[in-house]
């Protein structure tokens, strides 16, 4: 039906049969031919013809509007295909809640665009529940949270454990004590995570199970910005061990504690996407590069377990 669309439509835009055979490297006989079956096919009489003329009957003007339709759908597929044939070998979309974005993405990436540099990558934020819809949706090829996802078809890979610290100035005054412990953050003046993310909501229930009430100065979803407002060197905050760069936390003068009762607020960074096949090869890639990158970090955390 398109390819005698395709013929109509050059009949209609030649107005002339052996102008439109001409066009189309088709004798007039056998374009002829093919106007009568699409007539049959439809059940209406396209042209009057008076002598070698052509003229649309009402009918025919409505299915020449009807040609031209398909002919742009065609062509919007045409450059749809294209346009992923373009991108598909060299553009991964990620969704990543904000937590992830800064702590375990930048790691991830670095990896990957070290071994695969052409390849170009966007990200976008959301939470937990919005990442998971983006990948469900196809929007994202790959998503990235922390937290373990069991939500079929979509697949999970775990990357690691991870849980919060507690961050202090290097000049805080809890470091007057010679034992730090969770009852020390009771009205004790802390930047915390926004209400509402993932680990503000762990970080509210451990200070509800350990009856602890701090005194939350400020609540941001940026770590850079905790970690700048931090350096007044009266406030305190609880932030993914992930993100603890040695050199951070030495550039910034600030020191971790850790406390027995953070490790109940333990999360696992998870990569979540759909059927592999229908993704594309660098995603599939990148897929690959994760669950390397993921054997590896566990690798070093049984490692340093070991040293200690």
């Amino acid at each position: 039906m398109l390819e005698m669309m395709q013929y109509f439509a050059a009949v209609v835009e030649q107005s002339s049969l052996n102008k439109a055979s001409q066009l189309l490297n088709l004798s007039q006989p056998a374009l002829s031919r093919k106007i009568t079956k699409l007539e049959d096919q439809l059940g209406v009489q396209l042209f009057t013809r008076i002598g070698k003329k052509l003229e649309l009957t009402r009918i025919g003007q409505l299915t020449y509007e009807f040609a031209l339709e398909m002919r742009q759908i065609e062509r919007d597929l045409l450059q749809t295909i294209a346009e992923y044939k373009a991108t598909d070998k060299s553009m991964i979309t990620i969704g990543a809640s904000l937590t992830t974005l800064q702590s375990t993405l930048p790691d991830l990436i670095h990896v990957f665009l070290s071994k695969h540099p052409e390849t170009e990558m966007k990200a976008i934020t959301g939470k937990t529940h919005e990442i998971v819809t983006l990948v469900r949706e196809k929007k994202v090829d790959i998503g990235l949270v922390a937290s373990l996802i069991n939500e079929p078809p979509l697949q999970c890979l775990p990357l690691f454990e991870d849980h919060l610290d507690l961050v202090l100035p290097k000049h805080h005054v809890l470091h007057a004590k010679k034992t730090i412990d969770i009852q020390d953050l009771n009205g004790l003046p802390m930047i915390l995570f926004s209400r509402g993310t993932w680990y503000r909501i762990l970080t509210d229930d451990l200070f509800h199970r350990c009856r602890v009430i701090p005194d939350v100065r400020m609540e941001i979803d940026s770590f850079e910005a905790i970690i700048r407002l931090l350096s007044t060197g009266k406030s305190a905050t609880l932030l993914p061990h992930s993100y603890l760069r040695p050199q951070l936390l030495a550039d910034n003068e600030l020191t971790v504690v850790h406390l027995r009762e953070l490790e109940q607020t333990k999360r696992t960074t998870s990569l979540i996407y759909s059927d592999p096949a229908s993704l594309s090869t660098s995603a599939q890639m990148l897929i690959q590069e994760a669950s390397s990158y993921a054997k590896l970090q566990s690798f070093n955390a049984k490692a340093k377990s070991h040293g200690n």
